[in-house]
């Protein structure tokens, strides 16, 4: 299971943070692990400018005077129904949640899930998510740096620069780090007023 580098990245981070790290702090029995995270959402509304529907290109209007040239897919199942002038929202999410699980807890396994689910609005739209669960192992910490060195279930030894080493704080080695990185995609489409 392969989960990216920023999002693994920006996971560590949030995982050793202060509330975290008191959670992890069991003298000796595992205690209950504790789930932090951080999430953003950006929203993009465009005018539909143009259509070329041999093509299937879109010509968009966004409301900071970008103009862009998007190709609509096969998967976009109403395309006739779309129509110049027509509002498209598209609104982003992403998120990652993090929980440490000190050694010998038990932990979940890798997983991958993703979807899409279809307007059945007067126009096509619709939502694509995808939720990525990646766990890691602390092989080394380094708070002069600061650092941490996980081991990634397929084996690889990735090393990660920690910005404030006071996230590092009840982290040990042999601690487990799971992360779940969701990002999602909505897009709507209203009829021109």
């Amino acid at each position: 299971m392969r989960i990216q580098p920023f999002a693994l990245a920006a996971a560590i981070s949030i995982a050793g943070a202060t509330d975290v790290a008191r959670a992890a702090q069991a003298p000796t029995t595992p205690a209950p692990s504790k789930a932090m995270g951080a999430g953003a959402t950006a929203t993009a509304t465009a005018t539909i400018k143009a259509i070329d529907a041999s093509t299937r290109l879109v010509t968009l209007a966004f409301e900071d005077g970008t103009v862009d040239t998007v190709t609509a897919g096969p998967e976009v199942r109403r395309f006739s129904e779309l129509k110049v002038g027509d509002k498209v929202t598209f609104a982003y999410h992403e998120s990652a949640i993090v929980t440490l699980h000190k050694a010998g807890a038990a932990t979940p396994s890798s997983a991958a899930k993703e979807g899409t689910v279809r307007s059945t609005g007067p126009k096509p739209g619709g939502m694509m998510a995808q939720q990525v669960t990646a766990v890691v192992t602390v092989e080394a910490i380094d708070p002069a740096l600061p650092s941490i060195t996980v081991k990634t279930e397929d084996g690889n030894r990735v090393t990660y620069h920690v910005e404030d080493k006071n996230n590092l704080e009840g982290v040990t080695i042999g601690d487990r780090i799971e992360i779940t990185f969701t990002r999602a995609l909505m897009i709507t489409v209203e009829s021109a007023k």
